[in-house]
């Protein structure tokens, strides 16, 4: 296929069996893998309370992954802007940047916690999110010096650190106005994200962030020797995505040979089978095919790869793989 801008979001999953800090330690050196295969980015996400995620603190694991790399861009995928006060999240970028210049980058979503006792831990409610255009606003109003209160941001005044808006919902007109580059996903629903796509292209004006639309889908792509091994990657998530959905809580991956022999209810089977649908899986020539069709069809300048699994070394592989079919 044509060479296409690819780029990893690392969740930093837990496993069963492995604890938070390997989780997080296991981002750092998927990022240093990352970036001898060449990836673009590499971003990590923002959960709380969430026992499969050990990533509560995006901004400080992208300064480890940054200071663990030389060339990858760093950033975020993304900040949840409605449990930060905008001014606090422009001080934590502006350091990064500071830091690591010219490397980071500044994702940001509208989510609010994943249950309700995490939203009133954080001293938030689903309401919050219903300002997120306003809270971008006044962030990025801090890094272009023209906040009203006469405050100004330390060190971020004055510095450019690119911003994206990881699309849902709303968030594909959010961007436009904006006139910022757009994250969408994901996969599974591809006429969906093909509606979201137009709806930015349409209404994008363009700002000092960007000249002009700039689109990156996200989602899962599995590679391997065989389709089945690549399907054998989905496994782990699906079950956990099911088992969230039927518990309310998201747990560690567990291994796919324990997934495989488990006996499931109805419900449990009808989630976990769905999980497991609409991904690109399966060997290179396969994932080119499709790939390319994706990319083709949405018109996207940068895939945003967000795939977990059990296996690291499998996973690792499939990465090795997929740079290799993408690098032309």
């Amino acid at each position: 296929m044509d060479p296409v801008r690819l780029s990893v979001l690392d969740r930093s999953r837990t496993r069963e069996g492995h604890t938070h800090p390997e989780a997080l330690r296991d981002t750092v050196r998927l990022a240093q893998e990352l970036e001898r295969l060449g990836y673009h980015r590499v971003w990590v996400s923002e959960h709380h309370g969430v026992p499969g995620v050990a990533g509560s603190a995006p901004t400080v694991l992208a300064a480890a992954v940054a200071g663990a790399t030389r060339t990858i861009r760093v950033g975020t995928g993304g900040v949840m802007l409605p449990n930060h006060r905008p001014l606090v999240v422009a001080e934590q970028f502006g350091v990064l940047e500071s830091l690591f210049p010219g490397r980071i980058d500044m994702g940001l979503g509208r989510s609010v916690g994943f249950t309700d006792g995490v939203r009133r831990a954080l001293g938030r409610d689903k309401g919050d999110a219903e300002d997120f255009e306003g809270q971008l606003a006044e962030l990025l109003g801090w890094f272009r010096g023209t906040s009203p209160t006469g405050v100004h941001a330390r060190p971020a005044e004055g510095l450019s650190v690119p911003p994206f808006v990881l699309a849902m919902g709303e968030g594909a007109g959010i961007a436009a106005r904006a006139g910022l580059p757009m994250v969408i996903g994901d996969l599974r629903n591809r006429e969906k994200m093909r509606r979201g796509i137009d709806h930015y292209r349409d209404r994008f004006r363009p700002s000092v962030w960007a000249p002009e639309p700039y689109v990156v889908v996200s989602g899962t792509i599995a590679v391997a020797g065989t389709p089945e091994e690549a399907r054998r990657l989905l496994i782990p998530e699906a079950w956990s995505m099911a088992r969230s959905r039927t518990l309310g809580t998201f747990p560690p991956l567990p291994p796919a040979e324990r997934v495989e022999a488990l006996t499931m209810t109805g419900k449990e089977r009808d989630f976990y089978e769905s999980g497991l649908t609409g991904h690109i899986a399966g060997t290179e020539e396969q994932v080119a095919h499709e790939l390319e069709t994706v990319v083709k069809e949405t018109g996207a300048q940068e895939v945003l790869v967000t795939t977990s699994t059990y296996d690291r070394e499998a996973l690792l592989d499939s990465y090795r793989r997929l740079a290799a079919i993408t690098s032309g």
